[in-house]
Parts: C-alpha cells; sequence; structure tokens
C-alpha cells in the first residue's frame, strides 16, 4: 500500500499517527504495539475534532508524568522493545535521528545525549504509534508533498530559538524535504514529525499513481483561523505500469521436441521475459506447434534471429503488447543450511523451485515439506501469502 501526505499546515508526531488512525489503523492494536515496550502510565486516544471546516482525528496522549527530559538511549530502548520487530526497526531508526542530529547541534557523542520537549513518554507513544499503524495498514511505501514551514520562534529549555528549530531544519536537510512557507507564525514541523518520515523511508514529490482507497485527517493541537491545521492523508494500491513489450511467434510442423525445449532455455538465456510452446493443427491436418516469446524491445532482434536460426523458418510474427507488472522483490532464507531464494508480491510468496529442489534433494525430504518451511521463515516479516 501508499501512504501520500500533503503537510500544507505541517507535520507533527500525532498529526501523523492521527491521520493513520482516522485511515483505519485499528487503535486497540496500535496500543497493544506501544505496551509491548513496557512503557507505563500513558493512554491514547483517537478523539474526533473539527478543525477549521474539516473533521479530523486527534491522536490525544495523556501521561501521568510531567517531565519531557529523558535521556536517548533509553527512549531508544524503550523503542527497541516493540512487537513485532519491523515497528521497532522503524521506531528505534525515528529516535535514532533525532539523537544523533542534537548530538551534533550541541557536540557530544549520542550515548550522552538528553531529549529535553521530545523527551517524554508522548514521544514514544508517537514514534512507536506511528510505526504499527504503517504496518497494520500494510504501508511499503510513503510519498510526501512539500513541507509547510511557520516563521518566528519557540521557547524551549534552551532559550528562545529561531524557527524552524534547529533540530527540526537539520532533520529537514537529512531528509532533503522540500519546504515552502505556511504564511503563519509558530511552529509546523517537529522533529518527531520529520524524523517518522525520514526513518519510513519517505520520498518527497507528486501523488504516484494509484487507487485509492481511504482517507483521513490527522489533527494539530492548535486551532489557526486561516486554515485547517491538519494534516490529510491518502491510502491507496500501487497502479503496476504497463512496459511496452514484443512478442514473437512463429508456427512449425517440421521440429523435434529436443529441438523445441533447447530453443526455450536459449532464449530464456539470451534476455526473453517468457518462452513457451503451444500445439496446435496445422494445414493438411498436419500437427504442430507454436513458439512465443515475450521480450523486451532490445532483445527482440536477438531472439527472433535464435527462433529462425534454430527451428529454419522462413518468418515470424511480431506484435507490441504492454505489460502490467507488479512490484516483487526477491528475498532468501535458509532451510536447514540450504539458502532458498523467495519472490515476493503484493499477493503473497513463492520459493524459486530449482532452490528448492535441489534443498530436498541434498536433505532428502519431500519437495513441499522444504518449501513450506522457506516459507514459514518469512512469518517473522509478516508476508501476505493468502495468494498461495
Amino acid at each position: 500500500m501508499i501512504l501520500w501526505l500533503d503537510p500544507f499546515s505541517g507535520i507533527a508526531g500525532d498529526m501523523l499517527l492521527g491521520a493513520l488512525l482516522d485511515l483505519g489503523a485499528p487503535i486497540d492494536d496500535v496500543r497493544a504495539a506501544v505496551a509491548s515496550t513496557g512503557l507505563t502510565g500513558w493512554e491514547l486516544h483517537a478523539e474526533p475534532v473539527h478543525r477549521g471546516a474539516l473533521r479530523a482525528v486527534h491522536a490525544r496522549v495523556t501521561t501521568h508524568e510531567h517531565t519531557t527530559e529523558r535521556p536517548a538511549a533509553a527512549l531508544l530502548e524503550l523503542a527497541g522493545r516493540a512487537r513485532p520487530a519491523s515497528v521497532a526497526d522503524l521506531a528505534v531508526r525515528a529516535v535514532r535521528a533525532i539523537a544523533e542530529v542534537e548530538a551534533r547541534l550541541h557536540g557530544v557523542p549520542v550515548e550522552r545525549v538528553h531529549l529535553h520537549e521530545i523527551g517524554g513518554v508522548d514521544t514514544i507513544v508517537d514514534t512507536v504509534g506511528v510505526a504499527a499503524a504503517l504496518h497494520l495498514l500494510g504501508v511499503d511505501a510513503v510519498h510526501c508533498g512539500p513541507l509547510a514551514l511557520g516563521s518566528g520562534t519557540v521557547e524551549t529549555r534552551h532559550g528562545t530559538l529561531p524557527l524552524p528549530a534547529p533540530a527540526s531544519a537539520a532533520l529537514l536537510a537529512a531528509a532533503r524535504a522540500p519546504v515552502t512557507s505556511a504564511g503563519i507564525a509558530g511552529e509546523t514541523v517537529t522533529p518527531t514529525g520529520i524524523a517518522l518520515l525520514l526513518a519510513a523511508g519517505t520520498r518527497f514529490g507528486p501523488i504516484p499513481a494509484m487507487t485509492l482507497c481511504a482517507n483521513g485527517y490527522g489533527a494539530g493541537t492548535r486551532e489557526e483561523p486561516s486554515r485547517s491545521n491538519v494534516l490529510p492523508a491518502l491510502l491507496g494500491e500501487a497502479v503496476a505500469p504497463a512496459s511496452s513489450m514484443v512478442q514473437i511467434e512463429t508456427n512449425v510442423d517440421d521440429v523435434t521436441g529436443e529441438v523445441l525445449g533447447y530453443l526455450i532455455e536459449r532464449l530464456l538465456a539470451a534476455g526473453a521475459a517468457d518462452a513457451w510452446i503451444t500445439p496446435i493443427g496445422m494445414k493438411k491436418s498436419r500437427p504442430g506447434h507454436t513458439v512465443h516469446v515475450l521480450a523486451a524491445p532490445e532483445h527482440a532482434a536477438a531472439c527472433e534471429r535464435m527462433v529462425l536460426r534454430e527451428t529454419g523458418s522462413l518468418g515470424l510474427r511480431r506484435t507490441h503488447v504492454e505489460r502490467p507488472a507488479l512490484p516483487r522483490q526477491t528475498t532468501t532464507v535458509t532451510v536447514a543450511g540450504h539458502t532458498i531464494r523467495v519472490k515476493r508480491g503484493p499477493s503473497g510468496a513463492k520459493p524459486e523451485h530449482d532452490d528448492v529442489a535441489a534443498a530436498a534433494a541434498a536433505l532428502g525430504l519431500p519437495l513441499r515439506d522444504v518449501a513450506l518451511q522457506a516459507l514459514r521463515s518469512l512469518l517473522d516479516d509478516d508476508v501476505d501469502l493468502r495468494g498461495l
């Protein structure tokens, strides 16, 4: 799933969490992820509010403590306890980004950094809560428009500072985030909000092509007379771009099965995206075959020459086709010491047959058992196996 954010009034950790809750992230599961850190003395509520003319969700964190200062190491330890592990990883990256910026600003090692205004319980709730909500919504790509910056100053433990605050400015630079003026006074972007974008690998630019599934609004704390202080969010499925391919075909009735099998192997090795054989009935009632090849334009000529050379055919057909393709990636798992590649897509995962077969032969196990063991090893990453 793709998440698109439009921070036309800025971004903060609670605004992002509110937007994700409004998109449908189940709050009880978000609370459970925060509770898995061992953090106590907090409550998280999703409150429907109005900011200007817009209804939004305010992610309100209440705590039983009043301190806003903690060592960064303490926050990192808490974030690292979150479950599942992918939630902890994103939350830790966000907290570490803040800690590293503060360390550079104050000229001290990261392990000695104390976080003041952002060292409270609510920082852990926001960072772990956002990480959990992204996980629960199945978000694998975050995109964001320009961040609107307020002007003026802000009061901190270090005195009066210009806006954007130094930590926010440094994080914006680290993320190479596009910025624009909000045209209002006051802080509109916070270090936690920007650090979460950075930790999520956010890409900045226009709205990507997607099929819209849900929209939501995360409320900021302040009321702004000139604009609705909300963070709009869109959730959608990626639209696969269609790639232009060439389909090559020829009919043959005098080529042996051995030659056809050899030809398919050679075509795939030469760069064909796919190659296959279809049995057909030809003129004079002769049984024959159609050789089909699907290739990118840059490989088409070489594939055509190979088909003509190996089959002896005097001609072939070339058709330009569009091939939409879903995003996919290949990862590896280990089964009893044997490495197996697994191809993963939006709807499922499948181990590579050749790797499974080699491992099954070496281990003396049934092919299906090895394939199932490979899939089970992915469960910790919450791979969606419904398509299998």
